[in-house]
């Protein structure tokens, strides 16, 4: 199992959290995981993504060329990144912002509306995390327990205060997500 990973989206969407997340995540399952962050010239609203590979395998490169997987977060993201998902890949998608869909019929996407279900939870900012939930089910990369447990590790300590939170944000995308 290799799953090659891009999470894509502008800067404060949590976009480089997610990747840290699964990273940690992987290495607490005792998977080979490599992390590459990338960041555009501003970090609030410029463009950020990472490339996350989770492996049970040595991983010879941190280089995504084409990815399994693609998770967008905003449509600048969808557009750039594309054409660089593998055939029969699949395609994560804020559908909150993102109302297009893919020219390509190749690859398998799951639309989820991450942004909405973190409003109705009352909190913005945790739509990065239903989108590890849609990535949890669509992908079975890694067990939810796990990246419930390693949240407290990787987030810092002035947030532990949302751990609860962000789990419920977690198991709604979860629940949110289907593959088509």
């Amino acid at each position: 199992m290799e799953h090659k990973i891009i999470f894509a989206g502008f800067g404060g969407q949590g976009v480089i959290s997610m990747g840290n997340l699964i990273a940690y995540a992987a290495m607490a399952e005792d998977k080979n995981v490599t992390f590459y962050p990338a960041y555009g010239i501003a970090m609030r609203g410029g463009t950020a993504n990472c490339s996350v590979i989770v492996s049970d395998e040595s991983i010879a490169s941190p280089v995504i060329a084409s990815p399994t997987v693609l998770v967008a977060m905003n449509e600048q993201s969808f557009d750039f990144f594309i054409g660089r998902l593998q055939k029969e890949g699949l395609l994560l998608v804020n559908s909150s912002l993102v109302k297009k869909a893919p020219e390509r019929n190749d690859i398998r996407s799951a639309y989820v509306p991450v942004n909405d279900i973190a409003e109705e939870l009352g909190n913005g900012k945790m739509a990065n995390m239903a989108m590890i939930g849609a990535l949890l089910k669509t992908t079975g990369v890694l067990k939810m327990e796990t990246i419930f447990k390693t949240m407290k590790k990787t987030f810092p300590e002035k947030l532990h205060k949302f751990l609860d939170i962000n789990q419920k944000a977690i198991e709604k995308g979860y629940e949110a997500a289907s593959t088509h």
